[in-house]
Protein backbone atom coordinates (compact mmCIF):
# COMPACT_ATOMS: atom_id res chain seq x y z
CA UNK A 1 0.00 0.00 0.00
CA UNK A 2 2.63 2.04 0.87
CA UNK A 3 4.47 1.68 -2.23
CA UNK A 4 1.21 2.53 -4.32
CA UNK A 5 0.72 5.64 -2.34
CA UNK A 6 3.96 6.85 -3.38
CA UNK A 7 3.46 6.61 -6.99
CA UNK A 8 0.04 8.13 -6.81
CA UNK A 9 1.60 11.09 -5.17
CA UNK A 10 4.34 10.68 -7.60
CA UNK A 11 2.12 10.56 -10.55
CA UNK A 12 0.33 13.94 -9.23
CA UNK A 13 3.83 16.05 -9.25
CA UNK A 14 4.33 15.77 -5.21
CA UNK A 15 7.86 15.55 -3.97
CA UNK A 16 7.45 12.15 -2.18
CA UNK A 17 10.24 11.17 0.53
CA UNK A 18 9.37 7.21 1.96
CA UNK A 19 10.63 6.18 4.88
CA UNK A 20 10.91 2.27 5.59
CA UNK A 21 13.04 -0.71 7.44
CA UNK A 22 13.98 -2.27 3.97
CA UNK A 23 15.84 -0.28 0.87
CA UNK A 24 13.85 1.54 -2.10
CA UNK A 25 11.53 -0.24 -4.75
CA UNK A 26 11.15 3.30 -6.16
CA UNK A 27 13.61 4.92 -8.85
CA UNK A 28 11.89 7.78 -9.63
CA UNK A 29 12.72 12.11 -9.86
CA UNK A 30 11.09 13.79 -7.29
CA UNK A 31 11.39 10.04 -4.43
CA UNK A 32 13.80 10.25 -1.90
CA UNK A 33 14.22 6.95 0.42
CA UNK A 34 15.51 6.76 4.08
CA UNK A 35 15.64 3.62 5.56
CA UNK A 36 14.57 3.99 9.37
CA UNK A 37 12.81 1.56 11.76
CA UNK A 38 9.95 3.88 13.03
CA UNK A 39 10.33 2.23 16.51
CA UNK A 40 13.17 4.18 16.44
CA UNK A 41 12.71 7.94 17.75
CA UNK A 42 13.72 9.60 14.22
CA UNK A 43 16.76 11.11 13.83
CA UNK A 44 16.82 12.94 10.84
CA UNK A 45 14.83 15.93 10.60
CA UNK A 46 17.86 18.27 9.42
CA UNK A 47 17.87 18.73 5.36
CA UNK A 48 14.17 18.03 5.10
CA UNK A 49 12.03 20.38 4.14
CA UNK A 50 8.54 20.79 6.14
CA UNK A 51 6.29 18.09 4.97
CA UNK A 52 3.09 19.23 3.84
CA UNK A 53 1.51 15.73 4.17
CA UNK A 54 2.11 12.60 6.57
CA UNK A 55 1.20 9.33 5.69
CA UNK A 56 1.31 6.74 8.29
CA UNK A 57 1.07 3.30 6.70
CA UNK A 58 3.82 1.18 8.02
CA UNK A 59 2.84 -1.95 10.42
CA UNK A 60 3.72 -5.60 11.04
CA UNK A 61 0.72 -8.10 11.47
CA UNK A 62 1.96 -11.17 13.69
CA UNK A 63 -0.54 -14.62 15.04
CA UNK A 64 0.34 -13.98 18.53
CA UNK A 65 1.11 -17.89 18.81
CA UNK A 66 4.37 -17.33 21.25
CA UNK A 67 6.53 -15.25 18.28
CA UNK A 68 7.65 -11.71 19.49
CA UNK A 69 5.00 -9.63 18.85
CA UNK A 70 6.02 -6.45 17.35
CA UNK A 71 2.38 -4.97 16.22
CA UNK A 72 1.83 -2.61 19.34
CA UNK A 73 5.35 -1.03 18.84
CA UNK A 74 5.61 -1.35 15.69
CA UNK A 75 1.97 0.07 14.27
CA UNK A 76 1.02 1.98 17.30
CA UNK A 77 4.00 2.99 19.52
CA UNK A 78 6.54 3.51 16.70
CA UNK A 79 3.70 5.68 14.31
CA UNK A 80 2.98 8.24 17.49
CA UNK A 81 6.94 8.71 17.97
CA UNK A 82 6.92 9.36 13.91
CA UNK A 83 3.56 11.59 13.86
CA UNK A 84 4.81 13.45 17.37
CA UNK A 85 8.18 14.26 15.54
CA UNK A 86 7.25 15.54 12.29
CA UNK A 87 3.48 17.02 13.52
CA UNK A 88 5.59 20.43 15.02
CA UNK A 89 5.73 21.07 11.01
CA UNK A 90 2.27 21.65 11.17
CA UNK A 91 1.46 19.25 8.17
CA UNK A 92 -1.98 20.23 6.22
CA UNK A 93 -3.37 16.87 6.51
CA UNK A 94 -2.47 14.16 8.58
CA UNK A 95 -3.64 10.07 7.55
CA UNK A 96 -3.40 6.82 9.27
CA UNK A 97 -3.74 3.63 7.38
CA UNK A 98 -5.54 1.61 9.67
CA UNK A 99 -7.36 -1.33 8.97
CA UNK A 100 -11.23 -2.33 9.50
CA UNK A 101 -10.31 -4.88 11.97
CA UNK A 102 -9.69 -2.08 14.80
CA UNK A 103 -13.76 -1.71 14.34
CA UNK A 104 -14.72 -5.33 14.15
CA UNK A 105 -12.23 -7.42 16.36
CA UNK A 106 -11.93 -9.58 13.60
CA UNK A 107 -8.23 -10.13 13.74
CA UNK A 108 -5.17 -11.16 15.48
CA UNK A 109 -5.38 -9.61 19.46
CA UNK A 110 -2.48 -7.47 19.42
CA UNK A 111 -2.79 -6.20 15.51
CA UNK A 112 -6.24 -5.09 16.62
CA UNK A 113 -5.55 -3.47 19.17
CA UNK A 114 -2.87 -2.04 17.29
CA UNK A 115 -5.05 -0.17 14.89
CA UNK A 116 -7.64 0.56 17.21
CA UNK A 117 -5.21 2.68 19.48
CA UNK A 118 -4.55 3.58 16.30
CA UNK A 119 -7.75 5.36 15.27
CA UNK A 120 -7.93 6.96 18.87
CA UNK A 121 -4.55 8.18 18.29
CA UNK A 122 -5.96 10.14 15.24
CA UNK A 123 -8.56 11.58 16.81
CA UNK A 124 -6.02 13.52 18.88
CA UNK A 125 -4.02 14.20 16.15
CA UNK A 126 -7.43 15.88 14.53
CA UNK A 127 -8.05 17.73 17.66
CA UNK A 128 -4.64 19.75 17.37
CA UNK A 129 -4.44 20.03 13.45
CA UNK A 130 -7.28 22.40 14.04
CA UNK A 131 -5.10 24.71 15.40
CA UNK A 132 -3.76 25.38 12.09
CA UNK A 133 -6.86 24.37 10.05
CA UNK A 134 -4.93 21.07 9.44
CA UNK A 135 -6.77 17.86 9.08
CA UNK A 136 -6.43 14.12 9.96
CA UNK A 137 -8.00 10.89 9.71
CA UNK A 138 -7.47 7.26 9.23
CA UNK A 139 -7.97 5.20 5.76
CA UNK A 140 -9.60 1.97 7.22
CA UNK A 141 -9.28 -1.23 4.62
CA UNK A 142 -10.72 -4.40 4.62
CA UNK A 143 -8.76 -6.87 2.47
CA UNK A 144 -6.55 -5.71 0.46
CA UNK A 145 -4.48 -7.88 -2.36
CA UNK A 146 -0.70 -7.28 -0.89
CA UNK A 147 2.55 -9.58 -0.13
CA UNK A 148 1.23 -9.31 4.02
CA UNK A 149 -1.93 -11.63 2.78
CA UNK A 150 -0.11 -14.31 0.65
CA UNK A 151 -1.13 -17.07 3.05
CA UNK A 152 -4.33 -16.82 2.21
CA UNK A 153 -4.10 -15.38 -1.43
CA UNK A 154 -2.24 -18.55 -2.12
CA UNK A 155 -4.33 -21.31 0.23
CA UNK A 156 -7.53 -21.80 -2.26
CA UNK A 157 -9.69 -23.43 0.37
CA UNK A 158 -9.11 -20.25 2.37
CA UNK A 159 -9.60 -18.04 0.04
CA UNK A 160 -12.88 -19.67 -0.76
CA UNK A 161 -13.88 -19.19 2.86
CA UNK A 162 -13.29 -15.24 2.24
CA UNK A 163 -14.79 -14.76 -0.73
CA UNK A 164 -18.35 -16.11 0.38
CA UNK A 165 -18.03 -13.83 2.97
CA UNK A 166 -17.19 -11.09 0.94
CA UNK A 167 -19.64 -9.17 -0.46
CA UNK A 168 -18.36 -7.75 -3.41
CA UNK A 169 -16.48 -10.96 -3.88
CA UNK A 170 -12.65 -9.15 -4.37
CA UNK A 171 -10.33 -7.48 -2.83
CA UNK A 172 -9.17 -4.25 -3.14
CA UNK A 173 -6.31 -3.63 -4.94
CA UNK A 174 -3.07 -1.20 -3.47
CA UNK A 175 -3.96 1.90 -6.04
CA UNK A 176 -7.63 1.48 -5.19
CA UNK A 177 -6.73 2.25 -1.69
CA UNK A 178 -4.02 4.82 -2.76
CA UNK A 179 -6.48 6.62 -4.73
CA UNK A 180 -8.94 7.41 -0.93
CA UNK A 181 -5.60 8.38 0.29
CA UNK A 182 -4.66 10.68 -1.94
CA UNK A 183 -8.43 12.08 -1.87
CA UNK A 184 -8.06 12.27 2.37
CA UNK A 185 -5.08 13.99 2.01
CA UNK A 186 -5.13 16.07 -0.89
CA UNK A 187 -8.35 16.74 -2.71
CA UNK A 188 -10.56 17.29 0.59
CA UNK A 189 -10.24 19.42 3.16
CA UNK A 190 -12.98 20.04 5.38
CA UNK A 191 -13.21 16.36 6.77
CA UNK A 192 -11.00 15.96 9.70
CA UNK A 193 -11.14 13.41 13.17
CA UNK A 194 -12.92 10.42 10.79
CA UNK A 195 -12.03 6.89 10.34
CA UNK A 196 -13.16 6.12 6.83
CA UNK A 197 -13.93 2.59 6.18
CA UNK A 198 -12.67 1.30 2.12
CA UNK A 199 -13.67 -2.18 3.07
CA UNK A 200 -16.66 -3.78 0.50
CA UNK A 201 -18.59 -4.04 3.07
CA UNK A 202 -16.64 -5.97 4.96
CA UNK A 203 -17.74 -4.78 8.14
CA UNK A 204 -21.38 -3.32 7.68
CA UNK A 205 -22.06 -6.55 5.33
CA UNK A 206 -20.56 -9.41 6.93
CA UNK A 207 -17.26 -9.59 9.49
CA UNK A 208 -14.90 -13.04 9.04
CA UNK A 209 -11.98 -13.52 9.93
CA UNK A 210 -10.13 -16.45 7.91
CA UNK A 211 -6.73 -17.44 8.53
CA UNK A 212 -4.44 -20.74 8.72
CA UNK A 213 -5.40 -22.25 12.22
CA UNK A 214 -7.99 -19.07 13.02
CA UNK A 215 -11.26 -18.85 12.66
CA UNK A 216 -13.20 -15.73 14.16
Amino acid sequence: IGRAVALKFLDQGHNVVGFDIEESTIDLKNYTHIVHDIKNVPNFKEGLVPFDIIINNAGIQTDYTGAENLDIDTNLKGTIKFTEYFLKDKPTSVLFVGSVSAHTGSEFPEYVASKGGLIAYMKNVAMRATKWGGTCNSLDPGGVLTDLNQPVLENRELWNQIMKVTPLKRWATPEEIAEWAYFLTVTQSFCTGQSIVVDGGERDCNSTFVWPGWSI
